[in-house]
């Protein structure tokens, strides 16, 4: 992960943003979904009680990652 300070407003448009995340590698970005997971439950521990998800309809793909 890069880490650098910016003061460039165009560094946070949503295309930037977009652009960062995809400069992580696999393991930074789980790192980060479970950072921004941790971080939304210890704000609001009861969204991990909410059983309101809906079922999805239609097809899907599971895509693997090739053997190193």
């Amino acid at each position: 992960m890069l880490k650098k300070i910016s003061h460039d407003r165009s560094d946070e448009s949503i295309e930037s943003k977009a652009r960062w995340f995809q400069s992580l590698s696999l393991q930074e970005r789980m790192d980060m979904l479970c950072s921004f997971t941790d971080l939304i439950l210890n704000n609001n521990p009861e969204l991990a009680r909410k059983k309101d998800a809906q079922p999805t309809w239609g097809s899907f793909r599971i895509l693997s990652q090739p053997p190193s």
